[in-house]
């Protein structure tokens, strides 16, 4: 040996001696020349996770990156400022013209679009009037092509319209037909497929229609309170900042209502829907980390199961523990290395891909290049999760005798690593934690993400100890095979533990998400619709109100109807402190981040049951007083006393919290977060929102007689709200299912792992059974049987712990107050993972009895 340590020449007296380290790496660098066997595994598992996690960070920083570079297309100008119910006044309108480089004035709201036929189709429509200047920034896609200002300007007697592709085929229109919306009938000039400023949508009720903004008097559509959401966009003068500008604004107009926006949050929707989905789909990645680290552990094990000649020897030679454990850490960071890089690799690869995807879906294209923060997290979870699974067999290894090491394979030494490496294994964990914590963002969620996940574990490798002492307790079974497979659950090496908690911990994951994708739609789809009425209609004006009930009322089929006054408010202070001096819980922030739907009643609405105050006399006509829904009280912590600060048509009307009430949305009666005393509110410009119920054969016809009575007047489809929604539903499950699959595959992985890293030992017992006269299939019957107790124990825990996970989420964070146990998705998955885990038993199984018997006794 030319390089001998332990044996070779003697060293000269002017040589020294190699360090640790160095003599470390050099032995694990002739070990890696062996290949990667025993390591593949390994190197899948921690592919998978940092593929995950690097992808999903990646295509989140590419997302939040597009975000800002088409910030201006998305909002439309540098700032904008919106209004509802009511446009500016022409004083601010000249005010917002005289200090802005350019000016477009846009309109958002809903309205009933009808062919001129009598007989014709009818279909609520998301109405947008824009003016000559819009867009600012951007380009509509529209066909035929266009160049210069939109064709939406009167011509002759008419105005023109363009329309999203879907309506026409819905009312059987073409190009250059008539399209009547309110009392205006619009010339069909195209159809438009993009528009700059619209980013994605999760929930709409209608397809595009694009008009011109000066229409909408004509068309009688815009009238005192109606639910018209009017957007001004402007391009800052030369040297402006966006702080400047409003600080003007604010100056000039102190008490306005209005909300002003600039590029730095010009989609706040679809950011925080960003975070979100980064959020849930890094933990998911995570997840998959932590199942594929049971892999490594078990590949680390197996490696060193497989070593223990040779770490005996060269501790019989004089090697020191840390030089063993030196040894190996050397090897399993440097195939780390190699498995987190093929992972980041990949993960970088995932904007390329998707990009184009989710451009489309998006409506502003991604941020190129590689983003480095992304994947360096995904690198430090790779490493920091390599380092938490394989310190304790590596520490191990270094800590038993020589003489035990080579007994371990059938009396497995008692013993635990030293107490640095307990040390090392604990700073390891609690920097993977803080790291999924602090790295994520997620605050709560994270942090309750980390104790789940860790409780998780303990618990299936727990179960598995109980399943091991429980198979040890009892009595032995008459029949060979059945006591063979029970003796394997708890013989030296079982991969009991790999086995039900890395098929356990992926199907907790799938019973969870089951769970809580069919109650939610158990919940719209079921329930719903046998409560809920056939029509919402909106926009009904005082002075319809009398005709439009009669018309109703008179109407065949007709049960029932509800009509109160609304109009819209914000919240801006609570006990006079506004939201940003506040700590608001997020499952509330929602209450304050846009206008929400108020009213008010002399009388409670009915149902309502009063937890807390008193509901107000009939003729009071004092103060404004608010009745506030409860769970909403609860969250921000107020109740009766305190008191709500509400801009209603840009005024702030401050009233006191008279009462609580809760409030079950799922009825889908008209209900309100807010409703106010009469008196002060009453006097307001307001429209009337009603829902009828009557016979559904009826309800075309009466969508058609409100229609043609009072164009201003919009219908929504219950039934078809409800249905998008349950579509909206399906979709975000599938989504889920398959992200979740990544965490299915990882336990998978490690399932195979299990089985590859025990086949060594299952070799030797089928040669030595078959040689004591056991047949093929007795001993095919007993590996099986061993397999399938597993996969049944490991599937029974993730149905509890599952069902456990869904009910959490849905009582305390989705709100779901009926929590229903559904069986037949359950099972099923439960089913897929007994047979997944039989056919991994059976084909290491089946390789095992086709060994042949001599070659095994001669070499063992």
């Amino acid at each position: 040996m030319s390089e001998g340590v332990l044996v070779g020449r003697p060293r000269s007296e002017t040589q020294r001696p190699p360090s640790t380290v160095g003599l470390a790496w050099r032995l694990a660098r002739r070990e890696l020349r062996g290949g990667l066997k025993g390591f593949r595994v390994f190197l899948l598992c921690l592919l998978l996770g940092v593929a995950a996690i690097a992808a999903v960070g990646s295509l989140s920083q590419a997302m939040l990156g597009g975000l800002s570079e088409n910030g201006r297309a998305l909002l439309g100008g540098d700032v904008e400022l919106r209004t509802i119910h009511q446009p500016l006044t022409a004083e601010q309108l000249d005010w917002m013209a005289d200090n802005s480089a350019r000016l477009s004035r846009v309109a958002d709201l809903r309205a009933m679009a009808r062919t001129e036929s009598p007989d014709g189709g009818r279909r609520l429509v998301e109405l947008k009037a824009v003016d000559s200047a819009y867009p600012l920034h951007g380009a509509v896609a529209v066909d035929p092509p266009v160049e210069g200002a939109l064709p939406l300007t009167q011509e002759g007697e008419r105005w023109g319209a363009l329309v999203d592709p879907a309506l026409l085929s819905r009312l059987d229109l073409s190009v250059g037909d008539s399209l009547r919306i309110g009392e205006l009938a619009y010339e069909v000039r195209g159809t438009v497929t993009r528009e700059p400023d619209r980013a994605a949508r999760a929930f709409t009720l209608g397809p595009r229609v694009l008009v011109h903004v000066d229409s909408l008097g004509a068309s009688g559509l815009e009238q005192p309170g109606s639910l018209i959401y009017y957007h001004y966009r402007a391009d800052l003068p030369e040297g402006e900042t966006a702080e400047s500008w409003r600080s003007r604004l604010d100056a000039a107009y102190p008490d306005a209502g209005w909300r002003v926006r600039d590029i730095s949050r010009a989609a706040p929707g679809v950011d925080r829907f960003i975070f979100q989905v980064t959020l849930f789909m890094t933990l998911v990645g995570l997840t998959a980390l932590l199942v594929g680290g049971v892999g490594i552990a078990n590949a680390v094990h197996a490696f060193l199961d497989s070593k223990r000649s040779t770490i005996a020897t060269l501790k019989c030679l004089g090697a020191p523990g840390r030089l063993i454990f030196t040894t190996y850490l050397a090897q399993v960071l440097a195939l780390a290395l190699l498995g987190i890089g093929a992972g980041l690799a990949l993960g970088a690869l995932a904007p390329l891909v998707a990009g184009p995807i989710l451009a489309e879906r998006l409506n502003f294209q991604l941020q190129g290049g590689l983003h480095w923060p992304a994947l360096a997290l995904a690198a430090v979870f790779g490493l920091l999760t390599t380092l938490v699974f394989t310190l304790w067999p590596l520490a191990r290894a270094q800590s038993i005798p020589a003489g035990s090491l080579f007994r371990d394979v059938v009396d497995r030494a008692a013993s635990r690593p030293p107490r640095w490496a307990l040390v090392a294994l604990g700073l390891s964990g609690l920097a993977l934690a803080a790291v999924a914590v602090l790295g994520t963002d997620g605050g709560r969620v994270s942090f309750g993400f980390v104790v789940g996940a860790v409780g998780a574990l303990l618990l299936f490798r727990l179960a598995a100890a109980g399943i091991a002492w429980a198979a040890r307790q009892l009595p032995r079974p008459r029949r060979p095979g059945l006591r063979l497979a029970l003796t394997n659950l708890y013989r030296p090496g079982a991969s009991t533990g790999s086995v039900v908690t890395s098929l356990g911990l992926g199907l907790t994951v799938l019973v969870a998400i089951a769970l809580i994708e069919g109650n939610l739609r158990h919940q719209v789809v079921e329930q719903m619709p046998e409560e809920a009425p056939g029509f919402y209609f909106i926009d009904i004006q005082p002075d319809q109100v009398e005709r439009f009930d009669a018309l109703v009322q008179a109407h065949p089929g007709f049960e029932s109807m509800e009509r109160v006054p609304m109009l819209r408010g914000r919240i801006t202070r609570v006990n006079g402190l506004r939201l940003d001096e506040m700590e608001v819980d997020s499952d509330v922030s929602w209450v304050f981040r846009g206008d929400r739907g108020v009213t008010w009643s002399a009388e409670p609405p009915a149902g309502s049951r009063i937890t807390a105050g008193e509901w107000w006399p009939e003729d009071y006509s004092g103060p404004p007083l608010i009745s506030l829904e409860a769970r909403i009280a609860e969250q921000i912590g107020i109740g009766p006393g305190d008191s709500l600060t509400v801009n209603l048509l840009g005024r702030d009307i401050e009233a006191e919290i008279a009462n609580l009430r809760p409030v079950d949305w799922s009825e889908l009666s008209i209900n309100f977060v807010m409703v106010f005393s009469p008196g002060l509110v009453q006097q307001a410009p307001q429209t009337h929102i009603a829902t009828v119920s009557l016979d559904p054969e009826e309800e075309e016809a009466l969508e058609a007689a409100v229609a043609d009575a009072f164009p201003n007047v919009s219908a929504v489809r219950v039934k078809e709200a409800l249905e998008s929604l349950a579509q909206m539903l399906r979709a975000i499950a599938t989504a889920v299912t398959l992200t979740a699959s990544v965490t299915v595959a990882a336990g998978l992985l490690v399932l195979a792992g299990a089985v590859a890293a025990g086949q060594r030992r299952r070799v030797y017992d089928a040669v030595v059974l078959k040689v004591l006269g056991a047949r093929r299939r007795d001993v095919l019957r007993a590996f099986l049987l061993e397999f399938g107790l597993m996969g049944v124990i490991a599937s029974l825990l993730a149905v509890i712990m599952g069902t456990l996970a869904a009910w959490a989420v849905l009582t305390t964070v989705m709100r779901v107050e009926n929590f229903t146990f559904l069986v037949t998705p359950v099972a099923l998955t439960a089913l897929v993972a007994v047979a997944v885990t039989l056919i991994f038993g059976f084909g290491g199984t089946w390789r095992a009895l086709a060994q042949k018997a001599a070659p095994i006794l001669r070499n063992d």
